[in-house]
């Protein structure tokens, strides 16, 4: 299975509030990485989204946290992909929404892979182009 996490479904790896209820599938999804059972392919641009929360979020823990994501990005694939940028211009433009968001899904339309996202703003103007699903529904 191959997807791309957008930094919502990333940073519930280290702030999850206990009463989130897809704080688990976030971290199911990030056991069946180091399982090798499912693939990451994730923009260029992604690690440092992350670590820019990390860092606002937990900054006394955010050195270690981004060591060990760049850990897993390091055996996980990083799309260069400049049709996967001009498809998230076309997304961004179309769907008046950032780039940064877009540039997840443009990445997982272009890589056969699904994005996997817990920001219901984005899914619900994305849907329709396919390759897309909330955290809440996936299912492996």
């Amino acid at each position: 299975m191959r997807v791309v996490l957008d930094a919502s479904v990333i940073v519930k790896w280290y702030i999850a509030k206990p009463d989130e209820k897809d704080a688990e599938q976030a971290l199911a999804i990030l056991e069946g990485i180091e399982a090798s059972t499912i693939t990451l392919i994730q923009p260029q641009h992604s690690l440092a989204e992350v670590a820019a929360v990390l860092a606002r979020e937990l900054p006394e823990h955010a050195g270690d946290y981004f060591l060990e994501l760049g850990c897993i990005y390091a055996v996980n694939a990083i799309s260069l992909s400049n049709t996967a940028y001009q498809r998230a211009i076309e997304l961004s433009t179309r769907l008046n929404h950032h780039l940064f968001d877009t540039l997840y899904h443009a990445v997982a339309l272009e890589e056969n892979a699904t994005l996997i996202t817990a920001d219901r703003r984005y899914y619900e103007k994305a849907e329709a182009f396919g390759g897309i699903v909330m955290l809440e529904n996936f299912a492996m």
